[in-house]
């Protein structure tokens, strides 16, 4: 069963311990479309993202970088779901991850059969690091992928994965007119399954019993 976040501030029950900069975390599509990232911005983003950990340090992930209105940012909105076409342009920043899945191209060869994991990990370091910038990250997958491919000459050992929209965000308000669905969803309660749901002991599927003794009440944030 689902639980979700009440508490008035919209924090987590302090019992669960979690740093501020996952408790605060949401998955905003409601971006401030003035707001520029520098160079320094996108610098310290990535470098988050390269210290990620890897199978044998094997780091094997690449991203593509389109600040809003660069010829990057404008090729890729071209390729946007038509779900995310409204929302995500606003980023100040949209970035497409790949992870590499052969040494070479035509190669049988696997690069790491935890390659995808790894840029998984790279991501959400990348996402923790925008959040103590006062950044918001929403990851997805709407898009052409096939297409990105060939407008960006990805080559053939390298898969287009995800894509990250990051940038200031701005309050709901300020898309209402434009795009009330959206400003209803984001007003969504943000819910998570409880850790009995998916901690186990002894077997696949039995609940750790500690979590069981210390499931938490839910919580009241949105994203």
């Amino acid at each position: 069963m689902a639980w979700e976040r009440e508490t008035d501030d919209g924090a987590t029950d302090p019992a669960t311990g979690l740093t501020p900069l996952l408790d605060r975390r949401w998955s905003s599509r409601v971006f401030d479309p003035a707001h520029e990232l520098t160079d320094g911005d996108l610098t310290a983003l990535l470098h988050a993202a390269r210290w990620a950990p890897s199978a044998g340090n094997s780091q094997p992930w690449a991203f593509l970088v389109g600040r809003r209105d660069d010829p990057t940012h404008r090729a890729f909105v071209e390729l946007l779901s038509r779900g995310n076409a409204f929302w995500a342009p606003r980023a100040s920043a949209l970035l497409i991850t790949l992870h590499r899945t052969a040494s070479e191209p035509g190669s049988e060869f696997l690069y790491s059969e935890y390659a995808q994991y790894d840029l998984g990990q790279a991501a959400a370091h990348l996402t923790v690091q925008a959040q103590s910038m006062g950044l918001a990250v929403h990851q997805f997958a709407g898009f052409d992928h096939d297409r990105v491919a060939t407008v960006f000459g990805v080559p053939d050992h390298w898969r287009v994965t995800t894509a990250i929209a990051v940038g200031r965000p701005a309050p709901v308000e300020s898309i209402e007119g434009l795009e009330p669905s959206l400003a209803i969803r984001e007003r969504q309660v943000r819910r998570r399954n409880p850790l009995s749901d998916f901690v186990f002991d002894g077997r696949f599927g039995q609940s750790a019993a500690w979590t069981v003794r210390h499931e938490l009440p839910g919580d009241g944030t949105t994203g």
